[in-house]
């Protein structure tokens, strides 16, 4: 797909969605010239609006079979149970040799919606950018959002050699480290990384809306230790995560059960007064900590 001699990736690519990461792969290809045309489609023309006022787009359309007309590379952006909707629409506008990739933080329901509808001659390839923030919608964007972390790719084991090093060769542009896994593996590894903290964090600051108004106030005002980072967690796109919870079910509700149990015996813990496994169990999960700063992703 790239050109000798420039640093073209895809001539044309084609974004669906333009929030957080549709917005700051707009701004990655714009910085690098990876592309000479870079078509966006959204739900609303307040969306698009936006990106034209901040010059992120060659061309924008409500309509996504416009905007992956002769698309190279075709990226999902969007919360992942509008795939099979947006698949089914856009698989006949698709050209032979296309890439469809996407953003999402489940990878089977990639495959199990997207794949049936994508003509013969068009690679699928799902990917997951491990990054993020709190913040969405066009203005949240930054070029810089992918760097030194991971991008995850599932292709099925029959995907073409040229689409997959394609899409990964997008990812290391941006700064990311790439890794190719099976999909249902991936959705099992982030429902511990990603998805079980989210719902944590959800839940932690949701019980604290229940609180009677003065402890609400004292929360808040306090709030500088553990729940400030629940906080910023909570604050995110509730559309997006409703999506990667319906869609990653059987991981999620696997390692919920897990925590619920874990959480139970910690709780027994404390009311029986075991000092000694709540350290055991304290000290142990330092390592993790000790990990995740050695593998700089802190």
């Amino acid at each position: 797909m790239s050109s000798p001699g420039n640093n073209i990736l895809f001539p044309r690519i084609a974004l669906i969605g333009a929030g957080l990461i549709g917005s700051s792969l707009a701004r990655l290809f714009r910085r690098d010239g990876l592309t000479d045309h870079i078509a966006v489609s959204a739900r609303t023309q307040g969306t698009l609006d936006k990106i034209q006022e901040l010059g992120l787009a060659d061309s924008v359309s409500l309509d996504a079979v416009e905007a992956v007309t002769d698309a190279d590379l075709v990226i999902l952006c969007v919360p992942v149970r509008a795939y099979a909707a947006i698949a089914e629409a856009i698989g006949p506008a698709l050209k032979s040799g296309a890439i469809v990739t996407d953003v999402g933080s489940c990878k089977q329901s990639v495959i199990d919606d997207v794949r049936p509808h994508l003509p013969e001659g068009v690679h699928l390839v799902p990917g997951h950018p491990v990054a993020g923030t709190e913040h969405s919608g066009p203005e949240a964007g930054f070029a810089e959002l992918f760097e030194g972390r991971w991008a995850i790719l599932t292709p099925e084991a029959d995907t073409d050699n040229a689409a997959i090093e394609a899409v990964a060769e997008l990812w290391r542009r941006a700064g990311s480290f790439v890794e190719i896994m099976e999909a249902r593996h991936h959705d099992q590894v982030l429902a511990i990384t990603s998805h079980l903290p989210q719902l944590v964090a959800y839940t932690i600051v949701d019980t604290a809306t229940g609180l009677e108004d003065h402890l609400q106030g004292e929360v808040v005002k306090f709030s500088a230790g553990g729940f400030r980072d629940f906080t910023r967690l909570a604050a995110s796109d509730p559309i997006m995560w409703r999506d990667v919870c319906l869609s990653n079910k059987e991981a999620i509700l696997d390692i919920l059960g897990r925590f619920t149990e874990d959480l139970t015996a910690i709780q027994r813990a404390i009311r029986r007064g075991e000092a000694d496994k709540l350290e055991e169990t304290f000290t142990r999960t330092r390592a993790i900590r000790s990990g995740v700063i050695d593998a700089k992703q802190d």
